[in-house]
């Protein structure tokens, strides 16, 4: 289990803002040797996104009015609500206009060659598989109780990240919603790596 509170704040790859490292495989690698990272990012202004050749995006607004991002070529991602999600490469020039004020994303980055990621924006009870090289459970808002499969109760709160390791059945407590993140590894390339 993951502790919103355990997440050490740390200045964006550009200077331009505020991320706090979930996790990252493999364990401690840099943001120039992750296969794939995730993170919390605080946006308090207007500005451009770091730049990540060859890595793949998912963002999600947690809190906030939210944010439009623009794409040097023309493309609009709007995110307006609470698990509102964008798709993009990292090699992208994306500027961000807040909406309303400072908003918090959580971001998912793979290294495309490397690996590839599913993320799921939930809200209620649903039954959860590890069906993925590697498989997180984000509880975005409220509380998440987890039953998981050898018996064990664990609850996550706002901002908890859990590793799913076997299966589990995710109860949210008054719809709270959350995040299923599954990231898959291309061996061959990880293997050369």
């Amino acid at each position: 289990m993951i502790r919103a509170a355990s997440l050490v704040p740390q200045p964006w790859k550009n200077g331009g803002g505020m991320t706090r490292e979930i996790a990252t495989g493999p364990q401690g690698a840099s943001l120039d040797g992750f296969a794939w990272r995730l993170s919390l990012a605080d946006v308090a202004l207007d500005g451009a996104f770091s730049s990540f050749a060859g890595v793949d995006r998912v963002l999600v607004l947690l809190d906030g009015a939210g944010m439009r991002l623009a794409e040097a070529g023309g493309a609009m991602h709007v995110l307006d609500r609470p698990l509102a999600m964008a798709r993009f490469a990292g090699e992208t020039a994306i500027q961000a206009t807040l909406i309303d004020g400072p908003t918090r994303d959580f971001n998912v980055m793979v290294r495309r060659d490397l690996a590839r990621a599913t993320v799921e924006a939930l809200r209620g009870t649903h039954a959860i598989e590890c069906g993925h090289d590697v498989t997180f459970v984000f509880c975005v808002s409220g509380q998440i109780d987890m039953a998981l499969a050898d018996g064990a109760c664990l609850t996550l709160h706002s901002g908890d990240t859990m590793r799913l390791d076997q299966p589990a059945a995710c109860i949210a407590q008054d719809e709270a919603g959350w995040l299923h993140i599954g990231i898959d590894l291309n061996r061959d390339r990880a293997k050369a790596n």
